[in-house]
């Protein structure tokens, strides 16, 4: 283990050191130089420097291996060396994903928390499991259940009757209002508010409008991500729900009773409206507004800021455009489109040579 400390004194990074060994067998490779040398830094290759591991997949920067400082570079089994080089390679099948999966390791690694502070709340009747991380000022209240190995971080506020499963990480400013339930493996994002009220009035005869109280909840299954800064409301009756494996980006509205199906990934600056039910393996683009109280069948697409104001029955279908339309239609339209200006102008031609034939028409007439 190493220590490394910043230009302003101020913080310290610490990460562990491996050898190019230690980095193989983690990834499967096959090692091409010193198996011992060692790396405790992650580096882009055209950022390299000595003692940093690097990775190179795309081909546009083949041309930095020879000149990175990086000690180790990870790279295609059947990459072939042109030029002596000064790093280490680890030949795998494919270097992205085996950086990746190394990328992965060293975050669980920076997440490896245990323990609860003493400037934590925790309420008597709150159950927390093995090996839990409780940071600073978080507050955990009556009745509370959350499983091993859950990392919560400072500043976040978990309500009454709420359940959070095992391997989970709460980030700090998370709030969890009451009875909402949290599955195995998620991970939530800093700012992000699960349970608020959904956006419920009743209209009255006087022009104001009557709060109509949502006494529902919301249930994240497991392995689901949520951006920073997104917000879950709870539903009126029933349960908003968030279905196991979902993605949802930064800065994303998730209405009262709405449903997103497995495996569906949304980013950022979308909202669903509520009631409304997203089927599984959908892709929602950023600024995608879907209308309350319809369906989207599984395995649609929405490009970005498109607004879907009426059900998609038709799973696989792919949508384009405000209100969305299916891209086929989307397309012919765009072409169209993007030639106005020259129909603008043809159209005023016909016209004027319309009301000339017609002035010569009737000069014409006259004449005879």
């Amino acid at each position: 283990m190493q220590t490394f400390l910043t230009d302003w004194n101020l913080t310290y990074l610490i990460l562990m050191e491996f050898t190019a060994k230690d980095i193989a067998d983690l990834v499967g490779g096959i090692i091409d130089g010193n198996p011992d040398i060692k790396v405790n830094r992650l580096a882009r290759i055209e950022d390299g420097e000595p003692g940093a591991l690097s990775f190179l997949a795309n081909p546009k920067y083949y041309t930095y291996i020879s000149t990175t400082r990086s000690s180790i570079v990870l790279v295609q089994s059947d990459f072939e060396v042109e030029t002596q080089l000064s790093c280490t390679l680890i030949r795998v099948d494919d270097p992205y994903t085996a950086f990746a999966n190394l990328l992965s390791i060293y975050d669980k690694m920076r997440k490896s928390k245990t323990g609860t502070s003493s400037l934590a709340s925790i309420a008597k009747s709150a159950k927390i499991g093995n090996n839990a991380y409780i940071g600073d000022f978080v507050v955990i209240s009556d009745n509370v259940v959350i499983g091993d190995n859950v990392k919560i971080f400072p500043h976040s506020y978990i309500g009454e009757n709420v359940k959070i499963g095992s391997d989970t990480t709460i980030n700090p400013g998370v709030i969890v209002y009451y009875d909402c339930t949290i599955g195995n493996d998620c991970t939530i994002h800093g700012g992000t508010v699960i349970g608020a009220d959904g956006f419920g009035f009743a209209p009255q005869s006087d022009n104001n409008y009557k709060k109509v109280a949502q006494i529902g909840n919301v249930i994240i299954e497991d392995n689901v991500e949520i951006g920073a800064n997104t917000t879950i409301d709870r539903a009126t009756l029933g349960s908003t729900i968030i279905r196991k494996g979902v993605k949802l980006d930064n800065l994303i509205q998730v209405a009262h009773n709405v449903e997103i199906g497995e495996n569906t990934v949304m980013a950022a600056q979308s909202g669903i409206a509520g009631s409304t039910k997203v089927g599984k393996n959908c892709m929602v683009g950023g600024q995608v507004g879907i209308s309350g109280h319809i369906v989207v069948a599984d395995d649609v697409k929405v490009g970005a800021q498109a607004g879907v104001a009426s059900s998609v029955n038709k799973p696989g279908t792919v949508l384009l455009g405000a209100p969305a339309i299916e891209i086929s239609r989307f397309r012919r339209i765009i072409a169209i489109f993007n030639n106005l200006d020259k129909l603008y102008y043809r159209i005023g031609d016909m016209e004027k040579t319309i009301i000339e034939l017609q002035a010569e028409k009737i000069s014409g007439g006259k004449n005879d």
